[in-house]
């Protein structure tokens, strides 16, 4: 006996598809008008202010570290692009942002080709060896940084006096960082000029009221995550300032290691990394208490005056493990 279909069946109707229909599909499942490329701009717009005082005290010369180290970065991308047969990202903002962050870890005097190599090996091994954006491990700015401070010592190391203060251009005219001094000569930097930024150091030292506002910015927009500037910049204060307490005359105090060198700006533009910071509370809270731990170790007690890199590099390898071991455990999960 067989069963003639609806279509050919006459003076009946057809079957009709149930209105609403249970669809399954994989994550994401909340949706946005904020695309990665919106916020990856949005993070050049937070670090114009410091950029811009960066060019204020430095004058050309900061122009052209922030342009070479850009355009390098830009270029960089686009050629491996090319050599992978993908589309171009460089539209994206994330290599602008790259060349940028780059270059205000550098002194305002650093060779051009130096800027050059550093903005290659920060696109090409601290970012497109790993598969590209959202695949690094570490923040590739700071991975060019450490090549360049392993490459070059002297260069990395050679600073220069503001415009502001040598009345003049910078080039030729030396100075020390306000952690080098306190460092080597056990001589304290006035919080004035820390906090607008006119001293000698990296491009992007100088001004942490700069720096600041485009953190800010960050935080409003949910573009970086708060706990992590909250639990470095904190940490500094708290573990600093016990040293401080014991013996004030030895160690510096609690808010000259805020004001000074890249802390701020390493709290808040690399730190906060989407990339490379952790993803569960419990880890950002982790991770930003180890930084500030790692960061007052090496400015009281290592070789260098500094170490908010090293500090933000050596927490981005463990980020993995500490978002494994803080997950959140899933209702009905079996502790294995």
């Amino acid at each position: 006996m067989s069963i003639p279909s609806p279509a050919s069946s006459k003076g009946k109707s057809k079957l009709k598809e149930p209105e609403n229909l249970l669809i399954l599909a994989s994550s994401p499942h909340l949706h946005t008008t904020t695309s990665t490329q919106s916020i990856m701009w949005q993070v050049v717009l937070a670090l114009s202010p410091a950029a811009t005082m960066a060019i204020y005290y430095f004058r050309w010369p900061a122009v052209v570290i922030i342009l070479t180290s850009v355009i390098a970065a830009v270029l960089t991308e686009a050629v491996i692009n090319r050599l992978k047969g993908e589309t171009l990202t460089i539209t994206d903002g994330s290599a602008v942002i790259t060349g940028l962050l780059l270059a205000l870890t550098l002194p305002p005097t650093f060779s051009i080709g130096g800027t050059i190599l550093g903005a290659v090996v920060a696109i090409g091994i601290g970012k497109q060896l790993f598969g590209g954006l959202g695949y690094n491990i570490f923040n590739p700015a700071l991975l060019g940084r450490a090549f360049l401070q392993a490459s070059f010592p002297i260069g990395m190391t050679t600073w220069s006096t503001p415009a502001t203060l040598a009345g003049s251009a910078v080039d030729g005219v030396s100075t020390a960082t306000p952690l080098g001094l306190y460092k080597f000569e056990h001589a304290l930097t006035g919080y004035a000029d820390l906090f607008v930024g006119n001293v000698g150091g990296s491009l992007g030292e100088t001004s942490a009221l700069a720096i600041l506002i485009g953190g800010l910015y960050l935080l409003i927009r949910r573009f970086a995550d708060w706990r992590i500037p909250v639990s470095y910049l904190g940490g500094v204060v708290i573990i600093g300032g016990i040293f401080w307490a014991f013996a004030p005359n030895q160690f510096p105090d609690p808010v000259f290691h805020l004001l000074s060198g890249g802390l701020i700006l390493g709290a808040f533009f690399m730190a906060t990394d989407m990339v490379t910071s952790p993803i569960t509370h419990l880890a950002t809270w982790i991770y930003g208490i180890g930084m500030a731990l790692i960061l007052v170790i090496i400015r009281l007690f290592g070789g260098l005056p500094e170490g908010v890199m090293y500090s933000i590099l050596l927490m981005n390898a463990v980020t993995p493990l500490l978002n494994r071991y803080t997950r959140p455990k899933i209702f009905g999960e079996v502790q294995s």
